[in-house]
């Protein structure tokens, strides 16, 4: 436990990629050594950085809708861990944020998963995390529809911010399917 949290501290204290981050540095993430669920997603959005709490927008109520998570449990770290591919926020694009810094995945996730030894569900939410840990050149869409072909321990999913209307609406077996599933898969971890 105490080297978890050395490593959360240094983790706080990152500043590797700060000239290119335009509201300067602010890791978030979540972890516990007894955490079984793992949620990689993408970086942090203005509001995450302004409250330093991962998923607290809208993107997180969407997330917590389909997890049927109350924010309770959500937020119980003890519980559930939360690690994106950039842990600060990277700025605006020209439609939406920038992707994540590249320097976190590899600097952080393998020191940070070596310290998370009871996690058994982690959910890939978004691109970004999927090409990080899977290991085909599938589509996103592809692999959230093949989500059980990554299973026991990754379940892919598209990220769950409001800009991603079209893409739900033109892929209504997710919420068919791929919700039912995950879901059920949670189950098993309560």
């Amino acid at each position: 436990m105490a080297d978890l949290k050395q490593l959360l501290a240094q983790v706080s204290q990152c500043r590797l990629c700060e000239a290119h981050l335009p509201l300067g540095p602010r890791p978030v993430v979540r972890a516990s050594a007894t955490a079984r669920l793992l949620i990689i997603g993408q970086a942090p959005g203005t509001k995450v950085h302004a409250t330093g709490i991962p998923f607290n927008d809208p993107s997180g109520d969407r997330l917590r809708q389909w997890l049927e998570m109350d924010r309770d449990h959500f937020y119980d770290a003890g519980q559930v861990a939360i690690m994106p591919m950039g842990f600060c926020y990277p700025g605006k694009g020209k439609s939406g944020d920038l992707p994540p810094r590249p320097e976190c995945a590899p600097t952080w996730h393998q020191a940070l998963l070596a310290q998370m030894p009871a996690i058994e569900l982690v959910l890939l939410v978004g691109r970004y995390a999927q090409d990080q840990y899977l290991d085909d050149k599938r589509s996103l869409t592809e692999r959230v529809q093949a989500f059980a072909d990554y299973g026991p321990r990754y379940f892919p999913l598209p990220h769950p911010s409001p800009r991603n209307q079209l893409w739900l609406r033109r892929n209504p077996w997710f919420d068919a399917q791929v919700l039912p599933a995950l879901r059920a898969r949670l189950a098993l971890l309560r």
